[in-house]
C-alpha cells in the first residue's frame, strides 16, 4: 500500500507501469480497487496513478474534508507531491465531478480528462443516492458477479457522510456550464442503463468542439467493470490521440479505430 501525508492526514494511492501519468479518481460506490483491470492495461504504455478520496477506500474519514473544494483540492496537493507537471484524468461519477472542476481550475495541468457516469444537472442524479446508505447502494449499483468484487467490498470503507456531502454541494453547481467555458479535450461516457445517474441530453451545440459524448448500451454505472475490453480500447484510443486533439473523431463500433482523415 502507497499513501502519503496531506495536511497531516493519510491519503491513500497505488500506481503502476511507467509512462506519461494517467490519474483515475473513483465513484460513489468503491475506491481505487476497482480500478485494477483498467490501471493494468494503461500500465503498458502509462504510469497509472489510483487515488482514494477524503473519506473511501484507506484514505482519512474527516467530515471537514469531504466538499468539493477539499477533494479537487487533494488531488492538486496529490501532483505537487508526484511532481505531476502535465496529466491526464480518468474519473467516474463523484471522480468525474472531480476531474471536471479540476480541469476548470487548472487547464495548463490535466492535458484531456474522461469523465465517466458524471451528472450535469441535479436532475440526472437518482433521489436514492442521497441516502448515503453504503450497503444499499453497493447491493443496487452492483451486480454479484467477479467483476464488481472489488468495489463491492471495498464499499463498506467509505463514509457515508462523504457521499451526502458531495450530492448536496451538487444541488448548487452547473457542471453543464462548467464543461461548456472549458477548452480542455473531454471525453464524455455514460452508460446507457445506468440507474444512478440519467443519460443527459447533449444535443449538438451542448458542448464545446473541444468535448465528445458516447454511451455504452447495455451498460449500466460501471462501464469500465460491465465492458472492460470495450472500455480500455476506447481509453487506449483517447489518450492516444494529440495533445490538444479533439476526440469527436472516436466512434463506437464493433472495435474502436480512429478515423481516417
Amino acid at each position: 500500500m502507497s499513501a502519503i501525508i496531506i495536511e497531516d492526514r493519510v491519503v491513500h494511492y497505488e500506481v503502476l507501469g511507467r509512462g506519461k501519468p494517467v490519474i483515475f479518481l473513483h465513484g460513489w460506490v468503491g475506491s481505487w480497487r476497482y480500478w485494477i483491470p483498467t490501471m493494468q492495461a494503461t500500465s503498458v504504455t502509462y504510469r497509472a496513478y489510483a487515488v482514494d478520496l477524503w473519506g473511501f477506500g484507506d484514505s482519512a474519514k474527516s467530515a471537514d474534508r469531504y466538499s468539493l473544494e477539499s477533494q479537487t483540492n487533494l488531488l492538486d496537493r496529490f501532483l505537487n507531491e508526484m511532481g505531476i507537471a502535465k496529466v491526464a484524468l480518468v474519473g467516474h461519477g463523484l471522480g468525474a465531478i472531480v476531474a471536471a472542476l479540476f480541469a476548470s481550475k487548472h487547464p495548463f495541468v490535466v492535458d484531456r480528462y474522461m469523465a465517466i457516469g458524471m451528472p450535469f444537472t441535479p436532475a440526472d442524479l437518482n433521489e436514492r443516492m442521497a441516502s448515503g446508505n453504503i450497503a444499499d447502494l453497493a447491493g443496487w449499483l452492483l451486480a454479484q458477479n467477479p467483476s464488481t468484487e472489488a468495489a463491492r467490498t471495498e464499499a463498506p470503507k467509505a463514509d457515508g457522510e462523504a457521499i451526502r456531502t458531495s450530492l448536496t454541494e451538487l444541488q448548487h453547481i452547473d457542471m453543464m456550464a462548467i464543461s461548456r467555458q472549458m477548452g480542455t479535450a473531454a471525453l464524455i461516457v455514460h452508460g446507457q442503463n445506468d440507474p444512478a445517474v440519467k443519460t443527459p441530453n447533449l444535443s449538438n451545440g451542448s458542448l464545446p468542439g473541444s468535448s465528445h459524448h458516447l454511451i455504452f448500451e447495455e451498460v449500466g454505472h460501471f462501464p469500465m467493470l460491465d465492458q472492460p475490453s470495450k472500455f480500455h480500447r476506447l481509453l487506449s484510443d483517447f489518450l492516444e490521440l494529440g495533445s490538444g486533439e479533439s476526440p469527436q473523431q472516436l466512434q463506437l463500433k464493433d472495435e474502436w479505430k480512429r478515423r481516417v482523415r
